[in-house]
């Protein structure tokens, strides 16, 4: 039986990946902050689906216990088969409105944290010639839209050169590039449903849906929802400073 380690697991689309990852036979490996939430989480996925639920209580901005978790991906005689970089870390606020330790501590969990374990992880996988990664990105990654969607660019960016250096390894990486989702993560940030178009807004459950066909099928990148592909496919030919000043327009 394999095993897959999650952070970001116990609300969204973490929450979806660890229930359809369960429901697949894997055993799991839950990172998150809230030991509670973890511990409730984690006894649910053993009732439901009668599989091993490793928790590993960690805050991914703190360089002390994000080693923590690069050691047990390291770890030969516990070995993680699939890796899913989820861990979200959202600002609302303007780049110059909001406190720089708050912009830094986003920065360390969907950059530095997504960095140091994709290089955990891919070692021990290519040591084992077998192993997966699914790094959670965003469409946001498409769009000049301040320092999230330049994070997100940086997770695009790795995922594509990790998935052509790993081709042929038996080591799979694919990108999930999410659009609006309906999640707990928009409410964190006091978004509303009413910020985008009622079809714009995907169901967790079918964005993991997607995303595991696509790892299935080897695809280094996945873009659930129509809307969101088509979005993507335009940002290819509409020039940068042309998406700036739309992206302006909604802050006014």
């Amino acid at each position: 039986m394999s095993t897959a380690m999650i952070t970001g697991p116990t609300a969204g689309i973490g929450l979806r990946f660890a229930h359809q990852l369960a429901r697949r036979g894997h055993d799991l490996v839950l990172v998150a902050r809230d030991r509670e939430r973890l511990a409730e989480v984690a006894d649910e996925l053993r009732t439901a689906y009668a599989v091993d639920v490793e928790v590993l209580p960690a805050d991914l901005a703190d360089r002390a216990q994000l080693a923590r978790v690069e050691e047990r991906l390291a770890d030969a005689a516990q070995p993680v088969d699939l890796l899913v970089n989820n861990a979200g870390f959202g600002l609302r606020g303007r780049f110059l409105d909001n406190d720089v330790e708050a912009e830094q501590a986003m920065l360390d969990v969907l950059v530095t944290a997504v960095m140091r374990l994709s290089h955990a992880a891919l070692g021990a996988m290519s040591a084992r010639g077998h192993g997966g990664l699914i790094n959670v990105s965003s469409v946001a990654a498409y769009l000049p839209r301040g320092t999230y969607g330049a994070a997100k660019a940086w997770v695009t960016s790795f995922g594509e050169w990790a998935a052509a250096e790993h081709a042929g390894s038996g080591v799979r990486v694919t990108t999930l590039h999410p659009g609006f989702t309906r999640t707990e993560f928009h409410e964190r940030m006091a978004v509303g449903r009413g910020s985008a178009p009622a079809f714009m807004w995907l169901d967790a459950d079918d964005v993991v849906r997607r995303t595991l066909a696509d790892f299935d099928r080897g695809r280094s990148r996945s873009v659930p929802g129509a809307q969101y592909r088509a979005v993507v496919a335009l940002t290819r030919l509409v020039p940068a400073r042309a998406l700036q000043a739309a992206q302006s327009l909604g802050r006014r």
